[in-house]
Order: C-alpha cells, then structure tokens, then sequence
C-alpha cells in the first residue's frame, strides 16, 4: 500500500489480492465480534484460504489488525476529499469540508466499533501510528484555508485549528451514532451547520460595540 491507501484491485499481484482478502474479513468478523472474540481460523474460513496460508502474509493476529485499522479508517477517504473542498471564503471550505468529512463517516458504520476495539481491548496503543499518517495531511487541507479570503486568527496555534475541526467532526458523527435517538438534536446536517458556526464564531456573542 502507498499512504495507506489500497490499491486498486486490478493492479494487484495475487499475494497483495490475497493479503487485502484477508483484511477485509478481519474487518467484517472484528466489527461484528471484537478483536478478542475472533481467531485466526474464522478470519481463514471467511477469507477462503488455509489457516496457514495466512502466516505467509500477517505474523499474527494483532498484526491484521493494525494493517486493517491503518487500511479501512476513514480519514483515509476523509483527508482526500477536505483537499478537494471548494471556495474562495474560509467559512465556504470549512463548511464543504464538514459536510464532506460527515458524508464519508456516515457511509463507514463500521468505523465506531472499529475504534471501540482500539480504545478498549488494546488501549490506544496503535493511535500514534495513525497520528503520524494523518497529521501532516491534515496540515495540507489547512494550508489551503490559508489561501482562501478571511483573517484567521493569529493568536490561534495553525495546528490547534486543524485539530479541533477534525475532532469537532469525529465527535458529531460519534455522539449521533451512540446517542442520536435519546438526544433528539434535529436533522444531521441541520446540525452540522450549527456545529460549523461554533467552530468559525464561537458561542459568545458579539457586542457590536468591542
């Protein structure tokens, strides 16, 4: 893979055909079952390959996970599409950039238990790897915001903005996910604007007199 992301399908060797067959069952049976609760042999079956067809490929379980959560987490559909935003205005990306980023998360369900499994059978401890990926990407989405027409901040770290907007987003898809019928928030993207204007402007009011 280059950056993380799959190759297509018709460029493949067998052996890389073969090692994403084996992902993509992972990530099914892991998504359904947990990471603890799947073996090796239930990824084989699902993958339609011997049990120790896998080892040619992956050293062991935890090894398929690490490659499936860098290969199927959605940032990597999400940075790409934010670099495509449109809009000669700082607020005009940043919107485009949400609904974009809410779209993506929207059509990958699988993301949330994907990220449980990280968080609580494994502690985080594969999120740096992810980080290091991700980060210097996102910085490149924020260096088009710098181009666009409106005054950023100064006073504000560039990659403090980064951050906030992108956890601003994974917090809104996670909260609807867990808590969307008891919270009653109103329609997503109706939401989604809401949210966009507490990042642009806050929650204060203005006094036009300051």
């Amino acid at each position: 893979m280059t950056d993380n992301l799959p190759i297509p399908a018709d460029e493949m060797s067998k052996g890389e055909r073969t090692r994403m067959e084996i992902m993509e069952a992972a990530l099914n049976l892991f998504t359904q079952q947990g990471y603890h609760g799947t073996s090796m042999r239930q990824i084989a079956e699902s993958a339609g390959i011997a049990l120790g067809g896998i080892y040619n490929h992956f050293d062991g379980k935890e090894e398929i996970f690490m490659e499936v959560e860098k290969a199927f987490h959605p940032i990597n559909q999400i940075l790409p599409a934010l670099t495509l935003a449109q809009g000669d205005r700082v607020e005009d990306m940043v919107r485009q950039s949400a609904n974009q980023m809410f779209d993506t998360l929207s059509e990958r369900k699988d993301f949330v238990n994907l990220m449980f499994i990280e968080m609580i059978e494994f502690k985080g401890k594969h999120l740096s790897g992810i980080f290091n990926t991700m980060f210097p990407r996102a910085l490149k989405f924020g260096e088009q915001l710098k181009e666009k027409e409106g005054k950023l901040r100064p006073e504000l770290p560039f990659p403090v903005i980064i951050v906030t907007f992108i956890g601003l987003m994974f917090m809104y898809f996670l909260f609807r996910q867990l808590f969307g019928r008891q919270l009653h928030l109103g329609k997503p993207k109706e939401v989604l604007q809401h949210i966009v204007n507490i990042f642009l402007y806050g929650i204060v009011e203005q006094d036009p007199e300051n």
